[in-house]
């Protein structure tokens, strides 16, 4: 007889910690948080490392109110963890300053809307390079970003991580 499991999806209003289990090694060998919480400790649209591979980050961001404007020199991906968030595109009259990683792009840049999408839990939408965009939650959310490491990427390790 196998035992039984049950999965639970976390939101920000209810989650639990979690703990890892070694079966070799030491704990302080492996990065281990959990984004409801990470998200839960942040402020709005601050991006959080959670995940770090040659570059390439996992960040979680505390989807509140409205974000300034982004954009990116490469495409970028979000992933709605909880709750609705909205993302407004605009297409750039001309290509901000490159750089890795997201970039802010200035109070209000210029160009024209492309549309907008609205995510909900689980939904993805890709963030693509030339472009601007926004997050707008009326409530709190969380959101996974994957991209580059860049100027706006923060990292809290020492705070994250389970010990």
């Amino acid at each position: 007889m196998s035992a039984a499991f049950r999965t639970v999806f976390g939101s920000l209003a209810n989650y639990r910690k979690g703990t890892i289990e070694l079966v070799k090694g030491q704990a302080s060998h492996y990065a281990f948080s959990n984004i409801f919480e990470v998200a839960d400790k942040s402020q709005p649209y601050e991006k959080v490392v959670v995940g770090l591979n040659l570059g390439y980050v996992i960040e979680v961001l505390r989807a509140e109110g409205r974000s300034p404007w982004y954009h990116c020199a490469h495409d970028e991906f979000a992933i709605c963890m909880d709750g609705e968030v909205r993302i407004d595109f605009l297409k750039l009259d001309q290509p901000l300053k490159e750089g890795e990683g997201t970039q802010l792009a200035g109070e209000q840049p210029k160009g024209r809307p492309m549309g907008y999408v609205i995510l909900r839990r689980g939904h993805q939408a890709l963030l693509p390079a030339g472009c601007s965009y926004r997050f707008e939650s009326p409530r709190p959310g969380v959101l996974l970003q994957q991209t580059i490491q860049g100027p706006l990427s923060v990292e809290k390790w020492a705070e994250i991580c389970i010990k």
